[in-house]
């Protein structure tokens, strides 16, 4: 319930002044819950990260604020304890003195509705939030220099965390003991061997167990050794639902390549087609069906492209975060990261710092959304010249340091056969992906084949991991 004519401190409300969403009713009947059944009543509190400025009233604030003191510090609340801290630090008076305490107690009955007093403590804060949000946003439109698209990003992501508030309730160990048995019981019926989401490559999935929820993922590579490719593959894999996982929505930055482009290159992979033969007209009444076949297959899949180029890094964040309200995308790809853009910290004497805070965006992103994101990047000129097979290292990445560090995955894609010293000239199919960091597990080299007519990647026959080592 609002009260008219009193504000917040207790003061006149101002004519024409309108008072921010509240119940005083609630508020007081969470206070005098605490009063009668404190430890259940603050343990629910905590759950609900119900804090004094949770309270609209000033006195109301105070006295939760002295309530939450003494229960952090393990001391009774009630009556008693309360009155005698708040008199000690001068506040008894202010609150209404111990008749308002006793007040608070006679006007609730009973604890036992404590969660929907609670709750709507909770909403009431929850919209006095947003109010003050909407109010700051526009302030800062009058006011800044920044310009509208970041602007907006960071309008996205003030609201998009009021929106993760969540009950962060605090479980018992035996709960979580019981929790996690359940999960290594289905991972045992289920047998897939995985925790995360399929690659669609059982070599790569058997060192990563999966892509991790909130983790960045690193393809890197020289130009023209596959990564796009190998990246679209595993987005495929993903959204049709490879390896006996449900289907799942993938979204794609494709900042180099457009959306039609590569649509094309999909179905063409997809159908075993090649886009040469296709694009020079060579194509018989047999691949024209398994083109048509593709693109029934490719038409259902849950993969929503956005091609637009140079992208700035909090703009790609507040589209892919529309994109998880609205699909629910459990995986985002960026092709690539030298692609994109963040103003604030670019330089002309320097790329290192713009790309620095762009790999910790596309991090934070990760975490964030709390699904994985796989970032195709770059690799220096240094492979080339420090040896003639070009066998790629971390220190390879381009730009900037960070990339490794702000990664939980590093690969490192290679093609021996591009390189005429290398051992494996000869095997014209062999692809090298090197997860050279892995930051939960082991590291070492997945070998698998590459259709270059099709520019598309498979599982290697003949076993594809060697000596996978732990970090």
């Amino acid at each position: 319930m609002v009260r008219v004519g009193e504000s917040a401190g207790g003061g006149p409300v101002r004519a024409g002044e309108r008072i921010p969403p509240h119940s005083e009713e609630a508020e007081r009947a969470v206070l005098g819950c605490v009063l009668q059944d404190a430890v259940r009543v603050l343990d629910l509190c905590v759950q609900r990260q119900i804090q004094p400025d949770s309270f609209y009233i000033q006195s109301h604030q105070t006295l939760f604020g002295v309530m939450l003191e003494l229960h952090n510090r393990r001391r009774p609340v009630d009556f008693v304890t309360v009155a005698e801290r708040l008199r000690e630090q001068g506040q008894l008076e202010t609150v209404g003195g111990e008749e308002e305490l006793a007040r608070l107690i006679d006007g609730t009955p009973t604890t036992a509705h404590a969660e929907y007093y609670i709750q709507r403590v909770y909403e009431n804060h929850l919209v006095r939030s947003i109010i003050n949000t909407a109010r700051e946003v526009t302030e800062k439109c009058y006011q800044s220099d920044l310009d509208a698209d970041t602007l907006l990003g960071e309008t996205e992501s003030s609201f998009f965390a009021l929106s993760e508030r969540r009950i962060s309730a605090e479980r018992s160990w035996p709960e979580l003991i019981k929790n996690e048995m359940g999960e290594i019981d289905r991972l045992l019926s289920e047998k897939k061997g995985i925790t995360g989401i399929s690659t669609g490559f059982e070599d790569i999935d058997r060192i990563l167990l999966g892509m991790q929820p909130s983790d960045l993922i690193i393809l890197a590579a020289r130009p023209s050794m596959g990564k796009t490719s190998l990246a679209l593959n595993i987005a495929e894999n993903v959204a049709l639902g490879a390896r006996r996982q449900e289907p799942r929505p993938v979204a794609v930055f494709s900042l180099e390549m457009s959306a039609e482009s590569l649509v094309r290159r999909m179905i063409c992979g997809h159908a075993r087609v090649s886009a040469q033969s296709l694009s020079s007209g060579r194509v018989g009444p047999q691949e024209h069906g398994q083109l048509m076949s593709a693109a029934d297959t490719l038409r259902n899949a849950p993969i929503y492209v956005d091609d637009t180029m140079g992208l700035e890094a909090m703009d790609l964040r507040a589209r892919a975060r529309r994109l998880k309200r609205k699909y629910d995308i459990q995986l985002i790809v960026v092709d690539y990261l030298q692609m994109m853009n963040y103003s604030k910290f670019s330089s002309p004497d320097s790329r290192q710092r713009e790309t620095a805070a762009i790999s910790q965006a596309l991090k934070g992103m990760a975490k964030e959304l709390k699904i994985p994101v796989l970032v195709l990047s770059q690799l220096s000129r240094a492979p080339e010249t420090r040896e003639k097979t070009a066998v790629p290292k971390l220190s390879d990445l381009r730009d900037s340091g960070a990339i490794e560090q702000d990664a939980d995955v590093v690969m490192l894609l290679r093609r021996p056969s591009l390189y005429k010293d290398d051992e494996h000239f000869e095997d014209k199919r062999l692809a090298i992906v090197n997860i050279a960091k892995h930051r939960n597990g082991p590291t070492g080299e997945v070998k698998l084949d590459f259709d270059g007519d099709y520019t598309r990647f498979s599982n290697r026959i003949d076993g594809g991991v060697d000596a996978a080592i732990e970090e």
